[in-house]
């Protein structure tokens, strides 16, 4: 299976919320895709289709495949702490949600392209892996000649410096830094991440 690349529009009223971020287009029609989306009567969902459908919202919100999920599951098991918890912090913690979150760039997706055509660097140093878990400490910023890049320039000129208090920015450098990693509650994604677990747990 190949990444997602169609309408993300489709995939938010699939979940019934806008993952993606502010819709105008999923406002309009905020009822599941389809024929009869509107006037459909869904049958109830099976306690493990409950938990498949979380997961899948978690893999389409952060542009994850099944192979790369389940082993940042197993590393998340592996971690002091809840399973669950560990999985998102390592999920916040891969350097294309870093760019993102950042605001260098306006989604993950197109955070991902940048990474992969090697417009970030990481400690000073071009990255192109997305899915590189950063450290606290680590710096990651915008390779020099890429700093012109019309998509760049608008999302770090829109972009809120304060959004997210275990980043810091510096617009002079194009630079930004993890400094700690978030607390549960301040990862503002709608995600009941113990539904994964149990899951997998089966």
């Amino acid at each position: 299976m190949a990444r997602y690349t169609g309408p993300t529009t489709k995939i938010a009223r699939k979940f019934g919320e806008p993952i993606y971020g502010p819709d105008k287009h999923y406002d309009r029609k905020a009822y599941p895709p389809g024929q009869h989306g509107l006037a459909k009567k869904r049958k109830k969902v099976s306690e493990y289709g409950t938990q498949l459908q979380e997961k899948q919202k978690v893999k389409y919100t952060y542009g994850i495949l099944e192979r790369q999920f389940r082993n940042l599951f197993v590393k998340a098991s592996r971690m002091r702490g809840r399973k669950g918890e560990n999985l998102l912090l390592l999920l916040e913690s891969r350097l294309d949600n870093l760019v993102y979150r950042l605001g260098i760039a306006p989604t993950r997706a197109a955070a991902r392209q940048l990474v992969t055509h090697r417009h970030i660097v990481v400690d000073g140093k071009i990255c192109n892996i997305p899915s590189r878990i950063i450290k606290i400490g680590d710096t990651i910023g915008v390779r020099e000649r890429s700093q012109a890049l019309e998509i760049i320039q608008e999302a770090v000129t829109g972009r809120n410096s304060s959004r997210y208090p275990w980043l810091e920015w510096d617009g002079a450098t194009f630079t930004g830094k993890l400094i700690s990693l978030p607390e549960r509650t301040e990862i503002p994604e709608n995600i009941n991440e113990q539904l994964i677990v149990e899951l997998y747990s089966k």
